[in-house]
């Protein structure tokens, strides 16, 4: 049974560490370059002015406040895939702090259930679902955050084509949605445009800003601009008809989750159903369920009853789930 549960443990941190680890990569040669080069200068100049700036323009490189778990983090090179998707979710957490709360979560439970009752299976089923709630919240900010700034861009778009046929530049009418919208977007457009002030190109600053808000809508903005800057055009135009589709996708998004919204409340309803009823049905008859793991047979059960919950809940997903 300990190597049940040994195996089942390492088998959820490598769902959730490897693709943090694939997704990460070290510092190539040019950034460690410019880091030091960056170094050199700063250290170079003793004038209070610099020193007061030290603190807003270097970047703090700390994982955690805790010196040795930071120093493993560095190690596993996390940092790019969990920096950005936290800066994503704009969550004031470090890695460190979002790794130990899910191993936290984690460990409560399982131990409780293991140590007091003897229920080691039952544990790890009890402390997945916390250990992964961390990770859950920080992916659900992410989501709310972008489905915010996609219902803020048609409006965005539409102070762009007035800037635009008003006679202001492309980075100008930027720079106007920097000032004049609501967060997300007024905050990443004005990060697009103080990029493109401190010398980086309109394609490169598009880029990031992609990057930052991986959205289809925007995605289909910048594609916009770009044709247009090497092709030549209306831009105001092209903006114009843009901002028209994005709400025109917006109200079929809307039209089809409304027509499937009871499809995916019966995903809800058959995927909580099993677990509530074996709960239920361990409170009132303890001895009972427990046949299910203090037996081989009734593990095998309940990995095959998991294993159908989860094909069952991934196909209705799949059949509600309509991309626009």
């Amino acid at each position: 049974m300990g190597l049940i549960i040994g195996l089942t443990f390492l088998a959820v941190f490598a769902v959730v560490a490897v693709p943090l680890v694939a997704a990460g990569s070290g510092p190539n040669k040019a950034s460690r370059q410019a880091v030091a080069t960056l170094d050199a200068v700063i250290k170079s100049d003793t004038t209070p002015e610099v020193g007061k700036l030290k603190l807003d323009i270097r970047k703090s490189d700390s994982l955690s406040s805790i010196p040795w778990l930071n120093k493993r983090l560095r190690g596993l090179e996390l940092a790019p895939y969990v920096r950005r998707t936290l800066d994503q979710a704009k969550v004031d957490w470090s890695m460190g702090k979002l790794l130990s709360l899910s191993g936290l979560g984690f460990a409560i439970p399982f131990s409780v259930l293991y140590l007091r009752f003897g229920m080691p299976l039952p544990g790890v089923g009890a402390g997945m679902v916390p250990g992964l709630l961390p990770f859950a919240w920080v992916m659900f900010k992410r989501r709310k955050r972008f489905d915010k700034f996609e219902e803020g861009l048609p409006e965005a778009l539409d102070l762009m084509v007035s800037a635009l046929r008003a006679g202001h530049s492309l980075i100008a009418a930027m720079g106007l949605v920097g000032r004049e919208c609501a967060e997300p977007v007024g905050g990443e457009f004005k990060v697009c445009f103080e990029e493109q002030n401190y010398g980086l190109e309109v394609k490169a600053a598009l880029d990031n800003l992609v990057d930052r808000i991986p959205v289809q809508d925007l995605s289909m903005v910048a594609t916009a601009i770009m044709i247009q800057k090497e092709s030549g055009g209306n831009l105001a135009e092209v903006l114009d008809k843009t901002s028209f589709l994005i709400r025109e996708r917006f109200r079929l998004k809307r039209q089809i989750k409304t027509h499937t919204a009871q499809g995916r409340l019966t995903g809800v309803i058959l995927t909580c159903l099993p677990i509530g009823l074996g709960i239920a049905m361990y409170f009132l008859n303890p001895k009972m369920m427990s046949i299910l793991w203090h037996r081989d047979i009734g593990i095998k059960l309940l990995w095959a009853a998991a294993g159908m919950i989860l094909l069952g809940g991934y196909t209705i997903n799949r059949i509600v789930d309509i991309d626009v």
